[in-house]
């Protein structure tokens, strides 16, 4: 058995059979049905075989579950607008959406500003639209949380403590965080230790069950478990652009355009709400607006700085 096959095999293990809970709060996830996933064949090859079959990539947020349940609908809400095919797709943990939606792999991708940046620099991927926030913002934040009885507050109190973040690629997950601890005058080596756990549910369940002592997440996701009382917000970032859907510079100009004027139509508070699953849950919860690469310029020379992102000559630094 290849490892693509028992990537495949597990994964549909995962979505299918009896249905899974959040771990966070319980609540089910609905099936997801074998036939909107990509093939084995598909995931192989850099093209789909059919050249109105789409295949659709995403930065891990949440849980896979959990996620696949959510594109699933919107995916078909898609073809809907487009007439084109769409096809769900998971990148291996040995890739990145970004390297994938480079390489043709996939088409489009939901994906956060880092994950675009590499993609748009090294590739020269398309941004489509970015995600518009339940402030009615196409902006999103970074937080560091903690567990409600933790004593850390300031930023002088993360020396000596455990942090974690989630990707190595997640803006939210990573790059803010970085940011937020470079401006305050906190480098990696003065913590005690730090490492990412892929997603940030998975940060913030870390912190919960006391593996580490501060998380550096999303927003809304930490908004939320801060009102359920599981975690303390104790740092809040400002405003950076948020995670938008992108295509791959292979993707025929027509096409782009058809699926960024869905992406714009797209009404998850009204027409579209009943065909979607949790659509609140995500980073894009009103719908879209329309970006430009230029809207992630800052972003793009802190990734620099950080020695995250090479400029065409090589360089680590603007």
């Amino acid at each position: 058995m290849t490892q693509l096959t028992k990537y495949l095999f597990g994964a549909l293990l995962l979505l299918l059979g009896v249905a899974a809970c959040d771990p966070i709060d319980s609540t089910p996830v609905v099936r997801v049905d074998s036939s909107q996933l990509a093939s084995k064949e598909e995931l192989e090859a850099t093209q789909p075989q059919d050249e109105n079959v789409y295949l659709f990539g995403f930065d891990l947020r949440s849980s896979p579950q959990e996620d696949a349940a959510q594109y699933l609908p919107f995916l078909r809400y898609l073809e809907q607008q487009t007439g084109y095919r769409f096809k769900l797709h998971f990148t291996p943990k040995h890739m990145t959406t970004a390297k994938e939606l480079g390489l043709g792999v996939i088409q489009f991708a939901a994906m956060g500003a880092s994950s675009f940046i590499q993609a748009q620099t090294y590739y020269g991927a398309k941004i489509l639209a970015r995600g518009v926030n339940q402030q009615n913002r196409a902006e999103y934040q970074s937080m560091f949380v903690v567990r409600p009885d933790s004593p850390i507050r300031n930023y002088s109190d993360f020396k000596s403590r455990r942090l974690a973040f989630g990707s190595h690629d997640s803006t939210q997950g990573f790059l803010i965080p970085s940011i937020m601890l470079y401006e305050n005058g906190i480098s990696l080596d003065q913590l005690a230790a730090y490492g990412f756990t892929g997603s940030h549910q998975n940060c913030a369940e870390a912190v919960i069950a006391g593996d580490y002592d501060i998380c550096g997440m999303q927003d809304q996701l930490a908004r939320k478990l801060a009102a359920s009382g599981l975690l303390s917000i104790i740092q809040t970032s400002r405003y950076y652009p948020s995670s938008g859907i992108a295509a791959s510079r292979e993707v025929d100009e027509e096409v782009s355009q058809k699926v960024r004027q869905a992406l714009l139509d797209f009404r998850p508070l009204g027409e579209h709400r009943a065909q979607l699953y949790h659509w609140e849950r995500t980073e894009m919860p009103l719908g879209f607006t329309a970006a430009r690469a230029q809207d992630y310029t800052d972003l793009k020379r802190w990734m620099i700085k950080f020695g995250l992102l090479k400029t065409p000559d090589g360089a680590t630094s603007p």
